[in-house]
């Protein structure tokens, strides 16, 4: 998808073309194994970017992984470089994400640990806080959020 202006580019993109991204604004100053989730390369996993002349600014990862005993998907790894952040390319990144689940996935049920700095971004994104807050030790605090899709 080729969006205005800017010449950004929403796509669907494999694994070693999220990891520096999600490195460098999720796990700073940790090794960049840190950056690398369980599951970032079984086959039902998806990978999102939005790249602006051939270099990714944010990244996304869905992971199937159940809610609540119901088949979902976990989004994890939700990044944006510095230079583009509050920019709207996050919101556009996720659209399109949803826009793609919608097109083939037999699971419309979405879930993720949100940092709570980033809670609105999701409130506005129709995501709904589903737990009390929790501590990740390498992340901060943070809540669960769910979204399920309507389909089409």
């Amino acid at each position: 998808m080729t969006a205005g202006a800017d010449e950004i580019i929403i796509r669907r993109a494999n694994i070693a073309e999220v990891i520096d991204l999600r490195h460098a604004v999720l796990r700073q100053g940790l090794p960049r194994s840190e950056a690398i989730f369980p599951g970032d390369d079984a086959p039902p996993s998806r990978h999102y970017g939005a790249f602006r002349k051939g270099e990714i600014v944010c990244c996304a990862t869905l992971h199937r992984n159940a809610w609540e005993g119901e088949p979902a998907f976990q989004l994890r790894g939700m990044a944006t470089a510095p230079g583009a952040q509050r920019t709207g390319i996050g919101r556009r990144l996720i659209e399109w994400m949803e826009r793609d689940l919608r097109h083939d996935a037999d699971t419309l049920l979405l879930w993720c640990n949100a940092r709570v700095p980033a809670v609105g971004f999701y409130r506005a994104m129709g995501w709904a806080v589903a737990s009390d807050q929790f501590e990740i030790p390498t992340a901060g605090p943070h809540v669960r959020m769910v979204k399920r899709l309507a389909p089409g």
